[in-house]
């Protein structure tokens, strides 16, 4: 596997290097690939990474982690702008720390991807990779039975007289919309996918 030295240059890495993140590179690989237990999500992996990121941006600065609450501060920080959100910037750039500089330097769950396969060349376990297919295999049988039961129902009550005919076509459409870009599309495809793999909200260069 490839390290924080390499000479690619995804935001990950370039931000790992900045903040003289040693080891982190290895730690969101095993958290992801669940060498070490459980799988962790990419999402979760950007939020301890960037949480990271705040705690170093905090020491660089010579401030106490004792005198900051690194979750709550990374929360109002990256969450909708308000309040709560004004308070942590004010208080950051009291203690001296550039904000504008610090939240620029987060990262996206694409962006973590992005280091993970592309840099440091890691891969989900055989199972894992094979836990869509299951999964979406899952889905297209029960749809299957949504429009076996549907049509069995039709052509009852067709014969019964309680509907004006039987043969009408039945369509079983599961689809998913994402929150972000609003993407519109059926549940399979999506997970065979990996995601609407949409760049809503994120800052130029997550994706490198």
């Amino acid at each position: 596997m490839s390290n924080e030295a390499s000479g690619t240059n995804t935001k990950v890495a370039r931000v790992i290097r900045e903040y003289d993140l040693e080891g982190m590179g290895a730690s969101l690989e095993a958290a992801w690939t669940g060498e070490a237990g459980e799988r962790t999500s990419l999402r979760d992996l950007a939020d301890e990474f960037n949480e990271a990121v705040l705690e170093a941006a905090l020491r660089e600065a010579s401030v106490s982690s004792l005198s900051v609450d690194v979750s709550s501060t990374y929360e109002a920080l990256s969450g909708d702008s308000g309040s709560s959100s004004t308070r942590a910037r004010r208080r950051l750039e009291r203690e001296g720390v550039d904000v504008d500089e610090l939240t620029g330097n987060f990262v996206t769950h694409q962006a973590v991807h992005t280091y993970l396969t592309k840099e440091r060349e890691a891969s989900l376990p055989a199972a894992a990779d094979g836990m869509a297919d299951r999964k979406v295999e899952t889905i297209e049988k029960l749809q299957g039975r949504v429009s076996a039961v549907a049509e069995s129902a039709i052509s009852s009550l067709a014969n019964a007289d309680e509907l004006d005919r039987g043969d009408y076509d039945v369509l079983v459409d599961v689809r998913a919309v994402c929150p972000n870009c609003g993407a519109d599309a059926p549940v399979g495809e999506l997970i065979r996918r990996g995601g609407c793999e949409c760049t809503a909200g994120s800052e130029p260069g997550d994706d490198e």
